[in-house]
């Protein structure tokens, strides 16, 4: 395995000028994988125990995606929806990484949210909620720029039950492994696929993709 720290990590990151982060979310991202580590030592947040490979497959592996998260007409201080956020992955480290950004990081485990809710806490996150509920029962205020998604389902899935929390113009983003073809091939024909770019994650030495949809 490829040991990369998160100084290092993040410095391959912001070679992209797009995935630039701010001078002091370096800080908040240490501290977020110090607490993660200690409540999964209690709870079994995350079956990744390593710190190293907390840095590669959940800190890096979220951050990646931020060259590739847009809102309308590439609105800057967007709203997102984390779908199934567990820890609060990837909604946590972007939400550092963005500032501006307002973030729900949204699990039907209580133990989860709660987790996250400490972070928000903890962190002065006040740019993130913490939400208790399944996807098909929240009913927010307001809908969303982004909806995202990280090993939360199959894309036809993620679609049906995500896509009435987007607003006009908005995006679904879900994190894959290898292209997903056969999911793709799967969506209905209300659901158009914009892009699907590989990431590059420092650290990982396995296929990451981005399916990026909206209303067709």
């Amino acid at each position: 395995m490829i040991v990369v720290d998160i100084d290092s990590g993040l410095s391959q990151l912001d070679a992209d000028a797009d995935a630039r982060l701010p001078r002091d979310a370096r800080d908040g991202l240490t501290r977020y994988l110090e607490l993660l580590a200690k409540w999964n030592r209690t709870y079994n947040l995350t079956a990744i125990r390593e710190p190293e490979k907390m840095v590669t497959h959940h800190i890096l592996d979220s951050l990646a995606v931020l060259a590739h998260v847009k809102g309308p007409s590439g609105a800057k201080n967007l709203s997102l929806l984390d779908v199934g956020s567990g820890a609060g992955l990837p909604g946590i480290p972007l939400a550092i990484a963005r500032p501006s950004w307002r973030v729900v990081a949204l699990d039907s485990s209580h133990k989860k949210a709660a987790f996250v809710q400490q972070v928000v806490s903890e962190l002065g996150l006040a740019n993130v909620e913490a939400v208790v509920a399944r996807v098909e029962d929240y009913r927010p205020a307001t809908q969303f720029d982004v909806v995202i998604s990280r090993a939360f389902s199959d894309l036809a899935t993620f679609a049906e039950v995500s896509m009435r929390h987007l607003a006009p113009g908005g995006r679904l983003v879900a994190m894959k492994g290898v292209r997903p073809d056969h999911e793709i091939a799967q969506l209905p024909p209300a659901i158009r696929v914009v892009a699907t770019p590989a990431l590059a994650v420092p650290g990982i030495d396995a296929a990451r993709h981005l399916v990026v949809m909206e209303r067709g």
